[in-house]
């Protein structure tokens, strides 16, 4: 099996969307603590059941992710798109909602519609 880098520009975004969101999957996956950190939230009491959920989020990202790079499909980014944009619609319920408007909320949001805008964008045909 060879690995596969696509050709055009369009493809290119949308496979480094999924490529940067592995990465940050595998952050959260291999490094939950400081994860939580960087996001200002702490794993109280000790216990391991928020450092697994940390971990667990981490390994579904970088599994959707990766899928999306290996079968490099239309149908797998327009999913991984959708996916990251409700993602987005979540954070911004919570910036309305929770009054969560600290700049850590808006900078994964940003992050978050960029992810979300160049896979859908590649789908779509805007690129």
């Amino acid at each position: 099996m060879e690995f596969y880098f696509p050709t055009e520009l369009g493809e290119q975004l949308a496979f480094l969307s999924a490529a940067a969101a592995a990465l940050i999957g595998c952050f959260v996956l291999f490094a939950p603590g400081l994860t939580l950190k960087a996001l200002g939230l702490t794993v109280g009491d000790g216990r391991p059941e928020g450092l697994g959920a940390a971990r667990s989020v981490g390994g579904l990202i970088v599994g959707f992710a990766g899928t999306a790079l290996l079968l490099a499909q239309p149908t797998v980014y327009l999913a991984f798109g959708a996916a990251v944009a409700l993602s987005a619609f979540a954070r911004i319920l919570s910036i309305m909602s929770d009054h969560g408007g600290s700049w850590r909320n808006l900078l994964l949001l940003v992050v978050q519609a960029v992810v979300a805008s160049l896979s859908l964008a590649y789908v779509f045909g805007l690129t």
